[in-house]
Order: structure tokens, then sequence, then C-alpha cells
């Protein structure tokens, strides 16, 4: 099924603004009118034109403008489909029985055969789809461990998931290989995810299993993929294979998840989970897709739908996402941020990039992350959330208000303390308020 898109009458938020900055500009956007205080515009911009009813109900219509990267997009959002089939199986092979097939980085941080799997898979079929030559990818992995001659069971075990996956492909509307791909040529596939970025041309961004940790453990992960053309971020693919569709489920582990469905029918509605989010740069929509159940054919999928961040501007209503392990960010100053701007909810710490799907979907206003002091942002891990969350109408800077640079390689360079993305410009504004206010005493 053809990707849906959509043209606006609103051009992109002007994101590079400064705190002081946002309070001197009037922002118009096609769900959001920031000039006024009434809520009743923003409610009224939500109701679909009929072209946008059109649209959802014939995939096929395009809007001549918006023809450039539609063909990137409609095949990154199968591939990404594809890739969230592949690692539910693993995980579920992780979680219900022992397995060895997990190894540790020289950073610590943990991989497992979906990291490669899927690094591999997403690789072989953009490569297929424009040609080999033709596409550049960074990405997180790499083959040295997997090249090790003590790395033979691991390297079977991926040959035979990627070919396992790629079985699966028409299903995703997504040519096949016309037989199984042998062990160099998954290496290879892997080794050409070698681009180290660059303010210039166009090359894709792949993190396979950003969460690897709340991989392991049964609970949340993304699959992220973006295209950034000349140090721009054109457009994100989201993958969040455990995200569930109520909300409310979101802070709880996926074991609970498991239980609560072994309880009730199969077809409850209250357990469903999984989507794809995705958005092209200036085009004022994020949409999100359901994951294409197993049996199920592309065809038979669900139209997409478009999603908007939150409406809240009251910090007191606010739900603030932050990172669920300490090692890499700081619980305590984010903590102490949310209650000097009046955010008193429970934090939600989820894994991986759900935090920004979660704030995209409206699900809530406020992620904030502050690296301790050594740590560097990687491109992988923010890419694809800024622009699905910006075109969903919030907000994605560093803590001084700048736009977020993936321009100079595979770190974020110039990250000015951290990274807060918001729902509408006053949450995000008082939140840099009180970075200001604080970061002398935070130690970070």
């Amino acid at each position: 099924m053809p990707v849906i898109y959509r043209s606006t009458l609103s051009s992109q938020l002007p994101f590079s603004l400064t705190s002081k900055q946002f309070s001197q500009f009037t922002f118009n956007h096609t769900k959001i009118t920031f000039s006024s205080h009434s809520n009743f515009s923003r409610i009224c911009c939500l109701k679909p034109s009929i072209m946008e009813k059109n649209a959802l109900l014939n995939p096929t219509i395009l809007d001549s403008t918006e023809d450039k990267y539609s063909a990137e997009l409609d095949v990154a959002v199968k591939a990404v489909q594809l890739a969230c089939s592949l690692c539910q199986r693993v995980q579920e092979g992780l979680i219900s029985k022992a397995n060895s097939l997990v190894q540790s980085k020289d950073d610590k941080s943990l991989v497992t055969i979906a990291d490669w799997s899927v690094q591999a898979t997403i690789s072989w079929v953009l490569s297929e789809s424009f040609g080999i030559k033709n596409v550049s990818i960074v990405a997180e992995e790499d083959v040295e461990a997997l090249s090790k001659p003590e790395a033979t069971v691991l390297l079977d075990s991926v040959v035979q998931t990627v070919n396992e996956c790629l079985a699966e492909a028409p299903q995703f509307g997504i040519k096949g290989p016309i037989r199984p791909l042998k062990k160099t040529e998954v290496l290879e596939a892997i080794r050409q995810c070698n681009s180290i970025g660059g303010p210039s041309g166009r090359f894709w961004v792949l993190d396979p299993v950003d969460g690897t940790l709340g991989f392991v453990r049964g609970d949340q992960y993304a699959v992220a993929l973006a295209l950034i053309e000349d140090g721009e971020v054109v457009l994100g693919i989201l993958g969040c294979p455990n995200y569930p569709l109520r909300k409310e489920w979101l802070s709880y582990h996926q074991r609970y998840y498991r239980i609560i469905s072994k309880l009730t029918p199969p077809r409850s509605e209250s357990w469903d989970k999984g989507f794809v989010l995705y958005a092209r740069k200036g085009s004022g929509k994020s949409w999100m897709q359901p994951l294409l159940p197993q049996s199920m054919n592309l065809v038979e999928l669900k139209s997409p739908r478009p999603v908007y961040v939150s409406l809240a501007e009251d910090p007191s209503l606010a739900t603030f996402c932050e990172p669920v392990e300490r090692a890499n960010s700081s619980h305590s100053f984010t903590a102490g941020l949310a209650h000097s701007v009046g955010v008193s909810k429970e934090p939600l710490r989820v894994y991986s990039m759900v935090k920004y799907a979660a704030v995209a979907r409206g699900d809530a206003e406020i992620f904030m992350k502050f690296a301790k002091s050594g740590y560097k942002e990687k491109i992988w891990d923010h890419a694809a959330g800024t622009v699905i969350i910006q075109e969903a109408g919030g907000v994605v800077t560093d803590a001084g208000g700048h736009p977020l640079n993936f321009s100079t390689g595979i770190y974020l360079e110039g990250l000015d303390r951290g990274i807060i993305a918001c729902a509408g410009v006053q949450l995000h504004q008082k939140i840099i308020q009180a970075v200001d206010a604080s970061w002398d005493s935070s130690c970070l």
C-alpha cells in the first residue's frame, strides 16, 4: 500500500530560535495557532479536510508538490515494518528461553542477533530498491564481532534470521531475494553501513534496535531509520513494536502486558500494540501505521492516520519522559527541572526513541535528556524522532534553543547541555528558562 502524504498551508517552525526569541514570534501551524490563547481554533483545525478524507480512503492520492522523497519514504516504511516483524520473533525467543546470542560491546552496551539482522535486512532492501551505489548508510553496528572465528554460531543465527525475514518481504510489498543470502552477502550488507555522515550529500541513518537493554528485557525498544540530505533530516521512520494502543499501559513492563493478554480475548483492542510512525520534513503531518500482523498482507492493513502532539499547555497537566537508565543521564536534574516549572506527574521512563513517539502521539508533553559529562549523543538516537515530533506540531532543540545539528558526523557536535522536546512552544520556553536558572548547580 502506498504511503500517504498531504500538503499543508504552513511552513515548518523556525526551530533555531532561542528561548528569548520565541516570545517575539507568532507561530502558525495547520494544527496549532500559537498566537491565540483559545483552544477553540486549535481544536477546529483538527477536523480533516475533504482532501484528507479522500486521501485516507484512496491512498493513491498524492499532492504533486510532495513527490520528492515519496519513493524513499514508501520503501523505508515497508522496510521498518519488515524489521519490526523480525524483532518481534527474536524478542519472543529471548524471553521464552535462555539465549546466549546477546553480546557485550567494548562500551559495555548490548547487541543481539536482532541488531545485526535488522541492519543487514534494511541495508539490503534499500540497496536493492535504489541501487547499491546510490545508498549510503550511517548505522550503529559493524561486522567485527561477527567476523571472528569463534563467532560462527552467532553469524549462522544472523544469516538464518535475515533469510527468514526476507522470505516474508513480499507480504510487506517488498521484492525479496531470488535465493537465500550467503554469509558473505549478509556481512557485506552490514559492512555497507559504513558512512560517517557529514554536511553534504544524502545518507540514511539507522539504529536497528534502539534500546537494546529494553529489548532483551522484553520491554520497549524501537527501530529507527532517517534520511538526511545536506545536513537536514528530511524523513523519519520509527517502528515501536511494543507500544500499546492505550497510553496508560506504556508505563507498565511488557511482562504485565503478556499476562493480561493471556487472560483476555485475543481480539480485544485494549491490548493491541505496535505501530510505525513516519514523517516528511515540511509536510506538517506525522502518520501512524499499525504493524502488519502475522498472516496478513499489506493490502489488508488499515490505512495510516495522522498523529499530533498534545494540546496541554499547563505544566501541571504535563507528563515528561526520560531514559530508564541513569548511566548516561541525570534523573535528579530532570526531576528538579520538572518540579521548578510545575510538572507534578510521575515521569514516564521508557527505553529508546519510544519517548519521541510518546510526545509525537500526544501521550506525553515533554522529553528531556541531559547527558553526564563525557557522553556524546549519536545522530541515530535522535534523527528519526526529531522530525516526527516537529511535523506532529512539537519543538525539538538543545537546551539553548538551537536545532540539533546532524551535519557533523555520527555525533551531535556542539550540543548545548542537553536535548529538550516539547509538545508546545510555551512548555519548551519554560524548560529552557529553568535549565538556564539551575544549570550551574547541576554538576553535569
